[in-house]
């Protein structure tokens, strides 16, 4: 099975629906609610947090299973139980109704798969196999969590606060992506996982040339000072 890697956004307020009340339909649902997704649960019964999300108006929650029709106006749809004969009129549906579809651990029903993800702040790693070797992609996330660490989420969210001020300084396209490519290939990031903090607000400076704006904590203070 050949894969088109790619990553969903603007999923605020589409429709989301899941099959299934377990522990895979909960860290699914949650990763949707971050994604403010409007989200509906078909399941008799479902998880505490599930069954919490939808006492607080998060979720909508629906005590039973499939019937036809429930994909209605849905954007995605995933079934996070294995059982293939259910899913497979869910499936149906979701080829008429052209929802985008998984079902978990049964790719000739799916038209998109999640890779095992790794996530560091604004960061995102998808690992996918192709279905080859769905093992080898949760030892790989494994392995990504420990090469990249939360410096990698502080790193991009300071690059987030630079954005707006690089076109005042460089006013040209290739000064801004050198100077984007000297921070990358800097020593930045090795002074960050060490916690060197104020070195790393340094080092920045010095290749930017420029102090005003740059911020380096997490409340919007330079560590320099």
């Amino acid at each position: 099975m050949k894969v088109y890697p790619i990553f969903l956004n603007n999923l605020k307020g589409r429709e989301c629906v899941l099959f299934g009340g377990n522990h895979e339909a909960e860290r699914k649902v949650a990763g949707l609610l971050e994604c403010e997704a409007a989200v509906t649960v078909f399941s008799e019964t479902v998880t505490d947090p599930l069954r919490d999300w939808a006492e607080e108006g998060l979720i909508t929650w629906i005590p039973r299973w499939y019937q036809p029709g429930d994909l209605s106006g849905a954007f995605l749809a995933i079934v996070a139980i294995t059982d293939h004969e259910a899913t497979k009129p869910i499936w149906a549906e979701a080829e008429r109704e052209q929802v985008l579809f998984n079902a978990m651990d049964d790719v000739p029903h799916c038209n998109f798969v999640a890779g095992s993800v790794v996530e560091q702040g604004p960061l995102t790693l998808s690992i996918s196999t192709s279905g080859c070797a769905p093992a080898l992609s949760v030892r790989l996330r494994q392995e990504f969590e420990q090469r990249f660490g939360p410096e990698y989420g502080h790193f991009l969210n300071v690059m987030k606060t630079l954005r707006p001020l690089m076109p005042v300084h460089f006013s040209e396209f290739d000064q801004r992506r050198s100077k984007w490519y000297e921070i990358v290939d800097s020593e930045m990031l090795h002074l960050m996982r060490e916690e060197k903090e104020k070195a790393a607000c340094e080092l920045l400076k010095d290749i930017l040339g420029f102090s005003e704006g740059v911020c380096m904590r997490q409340d919007g203070t330079c560590a320099c000072n």
